[in-house]
């Protein structure tokens, strides 16, 4: 089937609007964060542990269950676990912050225990760490998939645009939200509703890819390209994620990824909020200025999975990533405040938005390239657990820094400071690559081919 171009984007089609609707409920909170903190009584500090939640779970161990889950039972099954968990999640999320729950005997007892956290924060956490377990475990289930139905084709094209309409959904929330939410009388519940009903959709694309992905294991079969039973060497065992912990190459991915995504994801959570009080405007406008930062992402990443599959230069374009990044953090600390003009601050996020096309598109098309197939999700999700140490406690610390300096120049700073450390990990990976030769820098194509 994946030879057939309508199939294998099909599929690209079915999971990449999964992954969609999953980055809009991500950030659906962050353009209201100023409405949050006067209806719901939030501070910065509050809105921090609220956004930490999200990867709590992952931190303490889920990634690596999950790894274990998506290697030994595959990716049908872990497809629809994970998109279910995520609809469960935002139900509970949703719960959380409704009116109702305020009147209920849980609600009493959630305020009666840690009273700096108020109780539908720890609901709406709670939500979130569900949710998040979810998404955590669907990002990797997706990369496994499109490793193998764009298998010895247009993989890195394929990453990239999966990555691509993802970015577009934090474009979306940003505009969406505040539409919304002003529509229904400045509610809160609105956009989240609105976006939990999307992840529903989600989980019907996953049902639906469970239908193609069960024949196209059939007719691997059929053409002894795959059998029904795994023989003991292709079986994964959980002694495999020794191999994986032992490799070099995946420390310094797995730490290149946690420090560059620091720097990102926590700052989406702030960025509007950022913009809002560093340009002087409201809160829809400061989030409809920030949706311009996966704009340019959109349409590069695509292109940059192109230029991997067929020119190569993956280790490269990591360094070059990371310094745009470390730019861009430092001109919102210092020059942005000079210079608190829209044009300059869009300037800067579209600029960022770079960044955020070049590292993606080419760190994870590499992972295959260093990790053997069979514990390939096993290596994604332990990826994905390292990064998750770092996005639970870097948006804890963002909030703190924020709370007592009372403004963002030290939190721009310890964000470029991650993007410094990430640069140093990218030459790392290129000089280890240039010594084993991996192949990051070469054609995703040419070197498929070659391997067969």
């Amino acid at each position: 089937m994946n030879d057939k171009p309508l199939a294998r984007w099909s599929v690209l089609i079915l999971v990449a609007l999964m992954m969609f609707f999953a980055y809009m409920f991500v950030d659906v909170m962050s353009p209201l964060k100023s409405l949050v903190e006067t209806s719901l009584g939030w501070d910065s500090a509050v809105f921090g542990k609220y956004a930490a939640s999200e990867y709590i779970v992952n931190v303490c161990g889920f990634l690596i269950i999950a790894g274990v889950i998506l290697d030994k039972l595959g990716v049908r099954f872990s497809g629809v676990l994970s998109a279910s968990m995520m609809v469960v999640g935002a139900a509970v999320k949703f719960i959380g912050i409704s009116d109702w729950f305020s009147t209920t005997e849980l609600y009493r007892w959630l305020g009666s225990w840690w009273p700096e956290m108020p109780a539908n924060a720890k609901m709406a956490s709670l939500g979130f760490m569900i949710f998040g377990c979810g998404c955590e475990m669907e990002g990797t289930n997706v990369s496994k998939i499109l490793a193998k139905w764009f298998k010895g084709k247009e993989m890195a094209l394929a990453m990239g645009l999966e990555m691509a309409v993802a970015r577009v959904g934090v474009f979306a929330v940003m505009w969406i939200a505040p539409v919304i939410s002003n529509a229904c009388g400045g509610s809160i519940l609105a956009p989240l509703g609105f976006c939990g009903a999307l992840l529903c959709i989600g989980l019907i694309n996953f049902i639906i890819f469970g239908f193609l992905d069960r024949k196209f294991d059939s007719q691997l079969v059929q053409a002894g390209l795959a059998t029904e039973e795994k023989s003991p060497e292709d079986e994964f065992h959980i002694s495999d994620l020794g191999a994986i912990f032992r490799s070099k190459m995946f420390w310094i991915v797995a730490l290149l990824c946690v420090l560059y995504y620091s720097a990102i994801f926590p700052f989406q959570r702030y960025a509007p909020n950022f913009l809002e009080e560093t340009l002087k405007v409201d809160a829809t406008t400061a989030a409809r200025l920030f949706s311009c930062f996966p704009l340019l992402a959109i349409g590069l990443t695509p292109l940059l999975g192109i230029f991997l599959d067929r020119k190569g230069k993956g280790a490269t374009m990591l360094m070059v990533g990371s310094l745009i990044m470390i730019a861009c953090h430092l001109s919102f600390a210092f020059l942005l405040p000079i210079l608190p003009y829209k044009w300059f601050a869009v300037t800067l996020i579209v600029i960022l938005g770079v960044s955020f096309s070049l590292v993606p598109a080419a760190l994870w098309p590499s992972v295959p390239k260093i990790i053997d197939e069979k514990i390939l999700g096993s290596a994604y999700c332990l990826i994905f657990w390292v990064q998750n140490i770092g996005l639970c406690f870097v948006p804890m610390l963002i909030g703190s820094l924020r709370a007592t300096t009372g403004g963002y120049i030290i939190p721009m700073i310890v964000f470029s400071s991650f993007g410094a450390l990430a640069l140093t990990f990218s030459i790392f990976l290129k000089i280890e690559d240039k010594k084993k030769g991996y192949g990051l820098e070469l054609p995703n194509i040419k070197s498929v081919s070659a391997g067969e």
